[in-house]
């Protein structure tokens, strides 16, 4: 079988799950308790802290854990409107978010928080000057993704930061999920970045844990309140096993990180420029820097996205439409409805998506299958 969607979720690395199985067999105790083995769990818990902080180049008081990227979009989108809405009620979130992201916002306009989208051009980046444009004093958080998890475009992070030093009082967050072991994640993290979420399992990784970075200073109100875990700010039995295991898969997937990048780079350029050759493809992701290295979305005119992925199932090449999400709900994804393509174009997308783990014999392999897939589809058509 080729795996070719990765960052709909990665296989855990086998390293990772041995860490997974010996911690759950070993470490029985709770890190909230005072005898021994909770001691043995919460110093655990801690080495991992500190682990992942070192390797993201940040303090590690501003490593918290969650059950993953969802949980994590919820608590700094939700979070933020709690603690700040005695200063404004008005958030801004590009058009392109993961439903995490675009959810929390919808469910706070409900609650009488104001929404704005902030629009993307053609090739699906954000507009920093239309971005700015939606600015108000009552502006309390602006949400953009890193990575778009749909064509790869890596947004303008820098220009929104620079951008966003004129209003230090507003939250910046990123959803950097797709991000980890595709570029170089502290970079970003230098910029005037307050918040950015994670998830394990996007990054070879169990499932079911998460961090976000939270940098020192910036205030941000619980959402889960119990037992006063993570510094009183995440209540709930902490999963030790899953924050050891994840920790080690950050340190495991950012080992030649540089070279894991090159190679994926190599094998989107070459599928890309592949694709050119086909005389009915739609290419919507783009072979340059300003593209993660791992994701190549396209379309066959005429061919629904899933007609598309069940003919490659069938073949045992395992690819995705646009999200994981959209998959389920049969929609188009909303990155390339935000693009404005039309709906008829939309609607035939896939995507490919790469781990370091991909080969060049698998790309020549899916490509000598979807030249057989587009002659049939010519064929029925």
């Amino acid at each position: 079988m080729i795996y070719f969607d990765n960052s709909a979720t990665t296989a855990i690395n086998k390293t990772v799950l041995d860490t997974y199985v010996k911690t759950s067999e070993r470490i029985m105790g709770n890190p909230s308790s005072l005898h021994f083995l909770g001691t043995q769990a919460s110093r655990l818990i801690q080495q991992a802290r500190f682990q992942i902080a070192e390797l993201l180049k940040v303090d590690e008081q501003e490593i918290f854990f969650t059950s993953g990227g969802t949980e994590g979009d919820n608590w700094v989108i939700k979070g933020t409107a709690i603690e700040k809405q005695s200063f404004g009620k008005h958030l801004i979130v590009s058009s392109i978010e993961h439903s995490a992201v675009s959810a929390s916002a919808k469910q706070l306009e409900k609650l009488g928080f104001e929404i704005d989208f902030a629009p993307v051009d053609s090739r699906g980046f954000v507009d920093v000057e239309q971005l700015q444009a939606l600015i108000r004093p009552d502006t309390i958080l602006v949400s953009t993704m890193l990575v778009n998890n749909e064509i790869g475009s890596i947004q303008p992070i820098k220009a929104i930061s620079d951008m966003l030093e004129a209003y230090p009082t507003i939250h910046y967050h990123i959803d950097a999920v797709q991000g980890l072991g595709k570029i170089p994640i502290h970079e970003w993290l230098t910029e005037r970045v307050d918040f950015a979420t994670f998830s394990s399992h996007k990054f070879h990784g169990p499932k079911g844990i998460g961090f976000i970075y939270w940098k020192q200073g910036r205030k941000l109100a619980a959402l889960l309140n119990g037992g006063g875990q993570e510094k009183g700010k995440r209540s709930g039995t902490e999963n030790v096993p899953g924050i050891v295991a994840m920790s080690r898969a950050v340190r495991l997937h950012l080992e030649d990180e540089d070279l894991k990048i090159q190679k994926q780079t190599r094998l989107r350029d070459y599928l890309i420029d592949s694709l050119k050759t086909f005389d009915k493809i739609t290419l919507f992701s783009e072979a340059n820097a300003e593209f993660a290295p791992h994701i190549v979305c396209f379309g066959i005119k005429g061919i629904k996205g899933e007609v598309l992925v069940h003919a490659f199932e069938e073949k045992d090449i395992i690819i995705s439409t646009t999200s994981a999400c959209s998959s389920r709900a049969h929609t188009a994804g909303s990155t390339l409805e935000a693009m404005n393509v039309p709906n008829d174009i939309a609607i035939t997308a896939v995507r490919v998506s790469f781990s370091d783990q991909s080969t060049m014999m698998e790309v020549e392999k899916f490509l000598t299958t979807l030249k057989h897939l587009e002659q049939k589809f010519s064929k029925i058509n």
